[in-house]
C-alpha cells in the first residue's frame, strides 16, 4: 500500500481517500437538499445557503468522476457480468426506492394530477428520473455508454464530445438530457485518467505542502468564480467542475490518515445507501423543526435537517443488516441478478470481478 492509502493494486481494492471523498460528496449533497427545502419553506436564505453556492462547481462532478476510476478494471468483463453489476445494480435501486417514494408521497400526487394522472407520473418516472434518484438513473446510463463506446470510438473523441456537451449548457427541460449532456465527461475522464488521478493521489500525500497551496489557490479561485457571478458561464463551469473534483481528492488525502476521515469512510463506503433514503429523515426533521419554532434561526435548521438526512439512512442501514429485516432495501437480492449459479449452463464457472 503506497503512501496515499492506495493498495498496490489500487483497481481491484478499496481506496482509502476514494471513500472519504464519496463520504465528504454525499454530505454536501444533502446538505443542498436540506438546506434548499428549508429555505423554500420559510421564504428566505440562511448563511448554510453560502456552504451550498460554493460546493455548487464541483459537488456533483467529483461525485460523477470518483465513480469512473475503477471501471477500467470492469470495462472488459462477460457481458452479461457488467450489465448485472454495472446497469441493473443501479436499475434495481432505482425502481425499488422511486416506487417507494411515489407510495409516499401518493396522497400529495393523487391531489395534484388524480389517481390516474398520479399512476402516470409514475410510469413516466421509469423514462425521465424522479427527484433525488437521477443521480442512480445517470450511473446505469453512464456505465451503458462507456461499455458501447469503449474500443469502438476513440477515447479522445468521447471525451471532446462529452466536454462540448458540457460546454454548451444544454437546457431542454428533460433532467435525463439535460445532466447526461453536463455530467457525464466527469465520470469519462474518471474512467480514462484514472491511472493520473491516482499518481497524483500519491504525490500529494508525498508533498503535504503542495496539497494545502492547491486547495488554498483553488478555494480562492472556486470563492472569486462564485460570488462574482461567472461559475456558470461556459467554459468556465467546466474548469470549476475539474478544479473542485481535484480539490476533494486532494482533501480527502490529506484526510484519510486522520481520526476525522473514518466517519467520512464509513459513509463514503456506504454513499448509496444515504443517496437512496435520505430524503425520508430530511422531510421529517425539516417538518418538525419548522413546526417546533424553538430554533428560528434558517441556517441551524439547515444544519440539523442535513445531519438527519445523512445519519437517518444510516440508522436504517445498520438495522436491516444487523437483524436481516428489509436487507433488500439495501442489498440487491438473488432474484434480481443475472450472474447466478442456476442462471449459467452446466460446467461454466462463475467470472471473476471486484464486488460491486
Amino acid at each position: 500500500m503506497d503512501a496515499a492509502g492506495t493498495a498496490t493494486s489500487p483497481r481491484t481494492t478499496r481506496v482509502a481517500w476514494v471513500d472519504v471523498a464519496k463520504g465528504f460528496c454525499i454530505i454536501m449533497v444533502v446538505m443542498m437538499h436540506s438546506t434548499l427545502g428549508v429555505e423554500k419553506a420559510v421564504g428566505a436564505n440562511g448563511w448554510m445557503n453560502y456552504v451550498v453556492e460554493f460546493a455548487r462547481p464541483f459537488r456533483m462532478p467529483d461525485f460523477f468522476m470518483i465513480a469512473g476510476l475503477f471501471l477500467s478494471a470492469r470495462i472488459t468483463a462477460p457481458l452479461r457480468l457488467y450489465v448485472d453489476r454495472k446497469i441493473l445494480h443501479f436499475a434495481y435501486f432505482y425502481a425499488l426506492w422511486l416506487t417507494i417514494q411515489f407510495v409516499l408521497k401518493a396522497p400529495e400526487f393523487a391531489s395534484d394530477y388524480g389517481w390516474g394522472g398520479a399512476l402516470l407520473f409514475y410510469l413516466k418516472s421509469f423514462v425521465e428520473p424522479f427527484g433525488t434518484l437521477w443521480f442512480v438513473y445517470h450511473l446505469a446510463i453512464f456505465f451503458a455508454v462507456t461499455r458501447l463506446v469503449h474500443g469502438r470510438v476513440p477515447a479522445w473523441l468521447v471525451w471532446l464530445v462529452a466536454a462540448g456537451l458540457e460546454i454548451a449548457h444544454i437546457d431542454t427541460g428533460s433532467m435525463l438530457i439535460d445532466e447526461f449532456a453536463s455530467r457525464f465527461v466527469y465520470f469519462y475522464t474518471g474512467f480514462i485518467l484514472a491511472d493520473a488521478i491516482f499518481r497524483f493521489a500519491d504525490r500529494t500525500d508525498r508533498h503535504l505542502l503542495f496539497g494545502v497551496g492547491y486547495l488554498a489557490a483553488w478555494g480562492a479561485l472556486n470563492a472569486a468564480c462564485v460570488f462574482g457571478g461567472i461559475s456558470k458561464l461556459p467554459f468556465v463551469s467546466l474548469g470549476l467542475g475539474f478544479a473542485g473534483a481535484v480539490a476533494v481528492c486532494t482533501f480527502s488525502v490529506l484526510l484519510a490518515k486522520t481520526l476525522v476521515s473514518r466517519p467520512l469512510t464509513y459513509l463514503g463506503a456506504n454513499s448509496i445507501v444515504v443517496y437512496l433514503a435520505f430524503f425520508l429523515p430530511m422531510v421529517v426533521a425539516r417538518t418538525i423543526l419548522l413546526k417546533l419554532g424553538v430554533i428560528t434561526d434558517i441556517g441551524t435548521i439547515s444544519l440539523l435537517v442535513t445531519a438527519a438526512g445523512v445519519i437517518g439512512p444510516v440508522i436504517l442501514y445498520e438495522f436491516t443488516r444487523r437483524t436481516g429485516w428489509g436487507t433488500f432495501l439495501f442489498v440487491r437480492p438473488a432474484w434480481a441478478r443475472i450472474d447466478q449459479p442456476w442462471r449459467r449452463k452446466p460446467g461454466q464457472k462463475a467470472a471473476i470481478a471486484p464486488a460491486e
